[in-house]
């Protein structure tokens, strides 16, 4: 097949796009590499700063439009594609169904229906947008609750979905917001993963002193991720236990310098309100490191898992957190243990290979139904 891959979140498709090559298709990438992450690509559409860099990126993506025609699937990362304003995206769009066979949208992170089903049917016990019944009302939520719902991004958001030919969920929480709107056309596919370890670490089965923490904080995400609220739990717990806890931290650095900082790590703090761990959790997991984040029982029961259980699960709370990495630096032989599950879990869920066939499947399975409504 001829898959072209458009946008980028987390090397979601720069991963994926390794597993399908690796199958033998034609794939093209397309992205900015995630802004400052800096993921790899096959053709660059990085935004230049400034006023005239909304219209030099414009300019580039007319020139290359030719290059985007003639696939057999089109997949979008979100509904926000390219780094321009929602409403210069439905003419892509369009351009982009036309001339090719199938399009696909990805679920993957922040847009309309994320944000308003957190907010009005609350799937979740928690989320970006909603603890239990409370709606969440610091600056962040505010700011994307603003930014996606009674827009020109919901415009395109519902149009998009209504359209396109399938919706790939790479969550729990996004399928539990799309998958009741779009039952017919929703498959949730796990996270690739490209393994980092041929067997298990020497150091898996050694109880490690001092526990060494590492948090990698956003910029600009801190609140809306919870890392503030994790990273206060973990400073704490290191000005208590200073002989016992080593903790670092990486702000705003690009992926490869990140990834050579988190190795040097037993234990990973990631994302406070999420119920599954995303692809940095992932990545942490497949080299033996330890999550603490979000590990709830739907996570483990859309992927049929019944015997692994590594994640250590937190609760949107700084005394959850704070109780959890307590007792992971109190009983430190408990970590070996989780290391062996973290590798064995993300082998057998995530890699980049087998998620690439079950993506194939899906493509070649979807109708283009939504042509006929």
């Amino acid at each position: 097949m001829k898959i072209l891959l458009i946008g980028e979140y987390s090397n979601v498709h720069n991963t994926l796009a390794l597993g399908l090559r690796t199958l033998g298709h034609e794939v093209c990438v397309v992205s900015n590499g995630d802004f400052w992450k800096n993921y790899p690509r096959d053709i660059d559409v990085t935004r230049k700063p400034g006023k005239l860099g909304g219209v030099s990126l414009m300019l580039r993506l007319w020139t290359l439009l030719p290059q985007l025609c003639g696939y057999d699937v089109v997949q979008l990362i979100n509904p926000l594609f390219f780094e321009l304003k929602a409403e210069r995206l439905f003419a892509f769009y369009k351009f982009l169904r036309r001339h090719n066979k199938k399009v696909f949208l990805g679920a993957f992170g922040m847009d309309y229906y994320w944000a308003h089903e957190c907010i009005s049917k609350k799937p979740l016990r928690y989320s970006d947008f909603n603890i239990g019944d409370k709606i969440r009302d610091d600056e962040p939520a505010l700011r994307d609750r603003q930014d996606w719902i009674g827009t020109a991004k919901e415009r395109l958001n519902r149009m998009i979905a209504a359209d396109c030919d399938g919706i790939i969920t790479g969550l729990y929480e996004y399928h539990a917001c799309y998958q009741p709107l779009f039952p017919d056309k929703t498959q949730f596919i796990a996270m690739p993963i490209v393994p980092t370890v041929t067997s298990s670490p020497s150091n898996a089965s050694d109880v490690p002193s001092p526990v060494r923490l590492f948090i990698g904080i956003s910029k600009g995400r801190s609140a809306y991720k919870g890392t503030d609220i994790m990273l206060r739990a973990a400073e704490d717990v290191a000005a208590r236990y200073p002989q016992q806890v080593l903790l670092n931290k990486a702000e705003g650095v690009p992926f490869d310098t990140y990834r050579k900082l988190m190795d040097d790590s037993d234990v990973l703090l990631d994302q406070l309100y999420s119920y599954t761990p995303a692809m940095n959790a992932l990545l942490a997991m497949s080299k033996g490191i330890v999550v603490v984040g979000g590990g709830e029982p739907e996570n483990y029961e859309i992927l049929g898992e019944q015997e692994l259980r590594p994640i250590v699960n937190v609760l949107p709370s700084y005394d959850s957190v704070f109780h959890e990495l307590e007792q992971l630096v109190r009983q430190p032989e408990q970590i070996p243990k989780l290391k062996r599950q973290s590798i064995a879990y993300v082998r057998r869920h995530h890699d980049y290979i087998n998620v690439a066939q079950q993506y194939i499947r899906f493509w070649q399975s979807s109708t283009a139904k939504s042509r006929k409504q």
